[in-house]
């Protein structure tokens, strides 16, 4: 049986080779799932915030026609956005999130697939993506606050490698969120785990404003 998985691994595989339009098979996968929407993000680690955010606002993304979709770096955006935009794409509705500096990526990514649509589809298409200042990972822990964040680092047993780093000479001088920013890209696999721990550990109603804003997206097009 056809999953969203073997949907995500089939476009990727196509966009490591440059294709210019999707195959059959994908084609047939996409209509088997009933894809509608491809959420475009850099990495795993905003996968998994974003999941966990669905789960915890009981959103089935995929039973809803939503993939999402880390790339494996904000500039392939514009050979995602080939295949699964507008024709000769799958013509699904492409939505994201990126860092501000990937900012330019995504918006030449999503004009160049708009290019085939109308100028209202195109200035629509301007507005489905949705930037972090600096990146998500920073976005949650400016919500959440230093101290929540030492508490679930604390929490998931890496407490002192945190300290470690902190008492590092690079790191005097910089402020606790830099710290802390920079504690969670220093291990392979930890903004991946922290995506998704710092997400859960969000009120209900709270999210950093471009996550909130891409769920609000999401909903708007069901």
């Amino acid at each position: 049986m056809a999953d969203m998985r073997a949907f995500r691994e089939a476009v990727t595989a196509e966009a490591a080779v440059g294709s210019d339009e999707p195959s059959e098979p994908v084609r047939e996968l996409a209509g088997r799932l009933s894809v509608r929407t491809a959420v475009l993000l850099e990495g795993l680690s905003d996968a998994a915030a974003v999941d966990a955010l669905a789960e915890r606002r009981g959103l089935d993304l995929e039973g809803r026609g939503i993939c999402v979709l880390p790339m494996g770096g904000a500039m392939s955006v514009g050979r995602f956005a080939r295949l699964l935009g507008p024709s000769p794409g799958l013509g699904l509705r492409l939505t994201g999130l990126c860092d501000e500096r990937e900012r330019r990526f995504y918006a030449r990514a999503l004009e160049e697939a708009a290019t085939t649509a109308g100028t209202e589809q195109r200035q629509r298409q301007r507005q489905r993506f949705f930037v972090c200042s600096a990146d998500l990972e920073d976005e949650l822990i400016r919500t959440l606050g230093v101290a929540r964040v030492e508490e679930i680092i604390r929490a998931e047993g890496d407490l002192r490698a945190l300290q470690t780093l902190q008492q590092q000479p690079a790191q005097q001088g910089r402020t606790a969120q830099q710290q802390l920013r920079r504690f969670l890209g220093t291990k392979k696999g930890r903004k991946i785990h922290y995506g998704r721990a710092l997400v859960e550990a969000l009120e209900p109603d709270r999210a950093p404003a471009p996550l909130d804003d891409l769920f609000d997206e999401l909903l708007a097009g069901l």
